[in-house]
């Protein structure tokens, strides 16, 4: 059976990889952290999203010897200049919360009118494997996506994570989280980076 890694707890993206690939790898298995000896995971402190997600994907395939997907995303507001970015997971602070981000993300544009609430989601997916021929013995590659919409003022919806139940993607007039998955996995940043990325997985776990 095929095995392909990605660096992440978050069941949602593990099923959203899972859904993309299968129809291209049948019976390929997506491992996640949990299902893997533990490492010593990267802080990520990169400025970009490509940035986090190469070290990620780069301890992957180091610690497990798989060929090792990992993704940095998060949502750029216009009103805020493309904040908060890669801080968006940590934007409320430690511990990390969903619920206090976007109660903090409102707070933030309480007084901005509906015509300045432009945001977009981006994505960076790096992928990571072994190949003799390559500086340390690794290759890789990173692809990007986005989705652009606009913030609601409040939320609403039950799927998704993160900043879904305050998103509206460009087209739509309900939030990201909703969407269906299958809806949302069409048009968003992290399913538009998976798609295009599919087909160097499927040549790296074909032997091509």
């Amino acid at each position: 059976m095929p095995e392909v890694f990605l660096a992440t707890r978050n069941a949602k993206k593990l099923g959203e990889l899972r859904r993309i690939l299968e129809p291209l790898v049948p019976g390929i298995a997506v491992l996640g952290l949990d299902d893997v000896s533990a490492y010593d995971e990267p802080v990520e402190d990169a400025p970009t999203f490509a940035g986090n997600a190469l070290l990620k994907a780069r301890a992957g395939v180091l610690a497990t010897g798989l060929p090792s997907l990992a993704d940095d995303s998060g949502i750029c507001v216009d009103a805020l200049n493309g904040m908060p970015g890669v801080l968006s997971a940590r934007w409320s602070g430690q511990p990390k919360s969903d619920d206090r981000n976007n109660a903090l993300l409102l707070d933030q544009l309480a007084d901005v009118p509906d015509e300045r609430r432009a945001a977009h989601f981006a994505c960076a997916l790096a992928f990571a494997w072994p190949d003799a021929a390559a500086d340390g013995g690794v290759a890789e590659e990173v692809v990007t996506g986005e989705m652009h919409g606009r913030v609601a003022r409040s939320l609403s919806g039950t799927g998704g994570f993160g900043y879904d139940v305050l998103f509206v993607p460009d087209g739509c007039d309900v939030t990201s989280a909703e969407l269906t998955p299958e809806q949302k996995d069409a048009i968003s940043h992290r399913g538009k980076a998976l798609r295009a990325m599919a087909p160097r997985v499927v040549d790296v776990l074909a032997g091509r």
